[in-house]
């Protein structure tokens, strides 16, 4: 049976977090409101947009209109610090030659698109739509394994999220550690499977590949 690869985006494959700390702090400082340190953004990121800067503002405050302008200003600042985690390129090199790839995402559709076609050009990228939920939900990467043409898929997430995504999609997960959550939470989450380095994903995925599909 042929199987996918499907991974998250922020924390996996890519650092966004400088660029989504700009961002949020742009926003936030065009209503009159306290900026947020990094450490606090890394908390915050996971659950998509809306959820970041709920989080973001201050307690009582409406996130819409500031949801608005971090959605424009981001939009429009992808790319200024982001980029790929130290051999992630080389090891998505090495697995796009035996399997099918594609990036997943709670960031809006438009967002990981570009990022996609700038960073993995070529690799299925799908974010948050009207027709598609964010993660946990699992129609993502349902909908994702269907455009693929595949029936299994090992996903690949940093966060608690990602795991609880892999187990309501009902696929094994893998659960990298240099991402914005740590070891204790991922285990906490119920993650089994860890990658510390991208260096070793392709001979870790190989090896779930065999114990959840066969050879």
């Amino acid at each position: 049976m042929e199987i996918a690869m499907i991974f998250d985006l922020d924390g996996t494959l890519l650092d966004t977090l400088q660029d989504l700390h700009d961002a949020v702090n742009y926003a936030l400082a065009q209503f009159g409101y306290p900026a947020r340190t990094l450490e606090e953004v890394r908390q915050f990121v996971g659950e998509g947009a809306g959820k970041l800067m709920e989080r973001a503002v201050p307690e009582g405050a409406d996130p819409e209109p500031v949801l608005s302008t971090f959605r424009t200003y981001y939009a429009a600042h992808t790319q200024v610090k982001t980029k790929p985690y130290p051999g992630i390129p080389q090891a998505l090199e090495i697995l796009r030659r035996k399997y099918p790839l594609a990036v997943v995402s709670n960031k809006p559709d438009e967002a990981v698109k570009i990022l996609g076609k700038a960073y993995f050009p070529g690799l299925y990228a799908r974010g948050e739509a009207p027709d598609c939920p964010r993660k946990p939900d699992a129609a993502m990467v349902h909908k994702t394994m269907e455009a693929l043409g595949v029936k299994g898929c090992i996903y690949i997430g940093d966060s608690q999220v990602d795991v609880q995504t892999a187990k309501n999609a009902g696929v094994p997960c893998l659960s990298v550690t240099w991402g914005f959550r740590d070891l204790n939470c991922l285990r906490a989450a119920g993650a089994t499977h860890f990658c510390h380095t991208p260096e070793d994903l392709p001979r870790m995925l190989e090896t779930m590949k065999e114990e959840y599909y066969g050879q």
